[in-house]
């Protein structure tokens, strides 16, 4: 009788030892997965929520730049550090450059006319695109065709939501 009690007691001993090694080698696991299923959806809630649309655009041979305005008709606000991030390409179609964010234009070079001190895109002076707001792109690149010429112009944002058209340059 007491061999079984003995015998009982380890096994017993055993299996909560047991449980106690599985479930300190699974639950790490479990929390990281869990963490990783979190991010993964907040980043996806993100991207459901950013969208914009380009409203007008205006491109000029002899100045080889072309302005570009968008509207974000999304639910999310993009902070001014995401827009500079943005890639920019623009140019002749089939022979455009890959512009890099300035705030002086030049060959090659973008800007953005979001200051949230003058107020004129930045309604409400927060430093944020937001929902309804208008952004202003200049871009400069030698690229720009001669009058009549198509132009294409792509903009996206660093979370890989993005926008193309082309359009003719005037003289």
């Amino acid at each position: 009788m007491s061999s079984e009690t003995i015998t009982t007691a380890l096994f017993l001993i055993t299996a909560v030892v047991a449980a106690g090694v599985l479930i300190n080698a699974v639950y790490p696991v479990i929390y990281t997965m869990a963490g990783t299923f979190s991010s993964s959806t907040h980043e996806s809630d993100i991207r459901i929520r950013t969208d914009f649309k380009i409203i007008a655009t205006y491109g000029s041979e002899s100045a080889q730049t072309a302005q570009i305005w968008m509207k974000n008709t999304g639910t999310e606000r993009i902070s001014l550090d995401d827009i500079k991030r943005a890639d920019v390409f623009c140019g002749g179609e089939g022979n455009f450059d890959h512009l890099t964010y300035s705030t002086s234009i030049g060959d090659k070079k973008w800007q953005v006319d979001f200051d949230p001190d003058e107020k004129d895109y930045d309604l409400n002076g927060n430093g944020y695109w937001d929902p309804g707001e208008t952004l202003k792109i200049t871009a400069e690149t030698s690229t720009i065709p001669a009058s009549g010429g198509k132009v294409y112009f792509q903009f996206t944002l660093s979370n890989g939501i993005w926008r193309s058209v082309e359009f003719t340059t005037v003289s």
